[in-house]
């Protein structure tokens, strides 16, 4: 016979492994991030996600929402931290010029940085993407960060800062091709001094005021 005591005891342990597992959303959240990053959006499940997170399912689905709505915070957050340099850059230089060449370092340093995958997760985690709300996401993304360099050119040039002739829609895309392409050399092995010594020649191209 089982005592009251006894039965509330054996409650309040089946009320207790009923809830789900408190966990710390800030550190899941940047667990989500480097997942994403290292294998893209396709080829990581929801399975990998809450082994990599330490969450189980229910938890992440309360907490996050399905996989897409996961990623596109996943995203928002990239842009916040990791892939901030280049606002930092267009906010803190006095031109484009000095703004671009220092994106273009600072890029060449966070893609190459042993601690997180390498290159740029807004370009990577596009590979091999079969959902096409996602790969509208990373599009529009990469095209504000081209929009920005553009504006800022722009600003310059009616300033007097570079040539009236300078056609800045194709400078900022061959500063968002570059940076693209930098994302993939990383990927592919190359050194933060090698991803340096291309940015400087990128450099070599722009006009002069």
């Amino acid at each position: 016979m089982v005592s009251g005591q006894d039965a509330g005891t054996r409650a309040g342990d089946s009320r207790t492994r009923g809830r789900p597992r408190s966990f710390d959303r800030a550190t899941a959240l940047e667990k989500a991030l480097m997942a994403f990053w290292e294998h893209g959006y396709e080829a990581t499940s929801v399975s990998d996600l809450t082994r990599i997170m330490g969450i189980g399912a229910p938890s992440l689905y309360a907490a996050f929402g399905a996989k897409r709505s996961l990623f596109e915070e996943v995203v928002r957050l990239y842009g916040d931290t990791h892939g901030a340099f280049g606002d930092r850059a267009l906010a803190e230089e006095p031109t484009a010029r000095a703004a671009v060449a220092r994106a273009l370092r600072e890029a060449a340093a966070e893609y190459t940085d042993p601690a997180h995958p390498y290159g740029c997760l807004v370009a990577h985690a596009a590979a091999n993407c079969t959902s096409p709300e996602v790969e509208r996401l990373l599009r529009e993304r990469r095209t504000a960060n081209r929009a920005a360099f553009e504006s800022r050119i722009r600003a310059d040039v009616a300033a007097g800062l570079l040539p009236a002739g300078t056609d800045a829609a194709a400078l900022a895309r061959h500063t968002a091709a570059m940076m693209q392409g930098m994302s993939q050399q990383a990927r592919d092995g190359a050194s933060r001094e090698e991803l340096e010594a291309l940015g400087e020649i990128a450099m070599a191209i722009w006009p002069r005021g």
